[in-house]
């Protein structure tokens, strides 16, 4: 039959072209065939793939090593790869094999591994049942800088999704991946689902156990186990390594994050003025999305367990005693807490965000949480909580070891500068750690920092009790104004038309 060999999917394009109304001469263009083959197809005159010569038109090039050198190699180990074949073609045999050659040996491994080569893994798709399976993962949005009034947030995502009908939950995390931001936000997710799955499945989580030892790993796993018991699900995890496993949701990782990149392509900014405004917005971002699966949640709704009565521990729990610097060191971290707790043992709630500091079961101060990296330790310090010590003895300041950290922000660490070169040593750290307590006890702390600078600026005396007086007697002006209210005693007579007496 005359014509010449033409694929399926170019006669697929020609057709469609021409019904849409092109001419010949463009409809074969858009489909790479000349004109002449374009009236072929139109005449059945055309050669359909399978009717292709399966003789070779040219030599082969590989003749004399393909069966006597690489298979033989493919066979020792199949993952060898094209390009180190070839190398080792031209290792041995120099100026025979040039580059040129890469793509043709690319094409004849394929098919031998394809026709001779191992087995592969089978991915077994699965089918969801409505209420049988939720999964939790972490994941970061990449090429996004979110910022919190302008200063870079580091942060994960909390991803959890219901493997039926797709109903997600994303909670902002910060720090890395832990059990606590794990059963965080479960926890969250579950309640605000109104249900809880048959089965829970994670990853292994490797990441939420790093830098702890052996037996706070096993500890940690036991509590998972309640957790989950709890909430009457069984606990499972993929194996390390294996993401498929886990491709509920690897895979709507991608999706939801493009619609949260979207979303913010709509707002214009990636600031938002506080944590809990990005978590506000990004439920809002999420429960947009849920709305496309209502129909699926509502089956799968249905089939979730009811919840139990109570919430359960989704923190992790730690006994700290307060050092005689009014310090407790959690995580490779100092933090400060009020003096009057010097000596006293805590029980710290800690959670991804922030620490509950218990004495006894009074919760006596809440601290953001702060992390370190692996070699250095970090420090969170608020001279509020020292500096009635301090400024009894101002001279300890100079040469403590948390000096840089009881300045409060860069106003202050500017002023310490400005004074510690121009005052005496003495005079430098009373200067700055009575101006510490002055900011503390009015609650001054920016006004104050702003007054001094101005003084600097304009090269004024920096009067301590210039500053005193202000801010105290602004102090004291507010406290008037709160304590002047008008108190009228009733007379105690009114009380005898309730006992049916009289009162002498």
């Amino acid at each position: 039959m005359p014509g010449k060999t033409i694929t399926t999917k170019q006669v697929k394009v020609y057709m469609t072209a021409r019904q849409a109304g092109y001419s010949q001469i463009v409809a074969a263009a858009k489909a790479g065939i000349s004109e002449r083959s374009g009236r072929n197809i139109e005449h059945g005159k055309w050669l359909a793939d399978n009717c292709r010569h399966t003789w070779r038109t040219r030599p082969d090039p590989l003749a004399t090593v393909w069966e006597k050198e690489l298979v033989p190699l493919l066979e020792q180990a199949p993952s060898l790869s094209p390009i180190t074949l070839l190398e080792d073609l031209q290792a041995k045999y120099p100026g025979l094999y040039p580059d040129k050659l890469l793509r043709t040996l690319q094409r004849r491994v394929k098919r031998w591994k394809a026709l001779f080569g191992p087995e592969k893994e089978v991915i077994f798709r699965q089918a969801h049942e409505p209420g049988r399976l939720g999964l939790s993962d972490f994941t970061r949005l990449k090429k996004v800088v979110i910022t919190i009034q302008g200063s870079p947030l580091k942060h994960l995502l909390y991803h959890f999704r219901l493997a039926h009908s797709g109903w997600s939950y994303v909670k902002v995390v910060l720090g890395g991946e832990s059990y606590t931001a794990l059963t965080e936000g479960l926890q969250n997710a579950l309640w605000r689902l109104g249900g809880a799955p048959q089965e829970h499945r994670t990853d292994s989580l490797s990441a939420a156990f790093k830098n702890l030892t052996t037996v706070e790993q096993q500890d940690l796993a036991t509590n998972y186990e309640a957790f989950c018991q709890h909430y009457h699900m069984l606990a499972s995890r993929n194996n390390p390594g294996i993401s498929h496993e886990n491709g509920s949701i690897e895979s709507p990782h991608g999706h939801i994050k493009r619609r949260i990149k979207q979303a913010l392509l709509l707002r214009n900014s990636c600031d938002f003025i506080s944590i809990e405004a990005y978590q506000d917005w990004m439920d809002s971002v999420v429960n947009q999305h849920n709305r496309r699966n209502a129909k699926a949640f509502a089956i799968d709704r249905e089939a979730l367990q009811v919840l139990p009565a109570y919430k359960t521990i989704d923190y992790t729990e730690l006994l700290v005693k307060v050092t005689t610097s009014s310090t407790i060191d959690v995580r490779r971290v100092t933090y400060t807490v009020p003096s009057r707790l010097q000596g006293e043992t805590l029980r710290i709630h800690l959670y991804h965000d922030r620490l509950q500091c218990y004495l006894g079961a009074q919760l006596v101060i809440t601290l953001k949480r702060i992390y370190s990296n692996n070699t250095i330790r970090a420090r969170s310090i608020d001279y509020r909580h020292v500096i009635h010590s301090l400024v009894r003895k101002p001279q300890a300041f100079r040469y403590s070891r948390l000096r840089d950290d009881l300045l409060p922000n860069e106003f202050y660490k500017q002023i310490w500068q400005h004074v510690n070169q121009k005052l005496p040593s003495k005079l430098a750290c009373k200067f700055i750690v009575e101006l510490l307590h002055l900011a503390a006890t009015n609650n001054c702390e920016a006004a104050l920092a702003i007054d001094v600078l101005t003084m600097i600026a304009n090269n004024q005396e920096l009067s301590l009790t210039q500053l005193k007086t202000k801010y105290q007697i602004v102090q004291q002006v507010d406290n008037n104004t709160l304590q002047s209210i008008a108190v009228m005693q009733h007379a105690l007579a009114g009380y005898n038309q309730l006992i049916g007496g009289s009162y002498a």
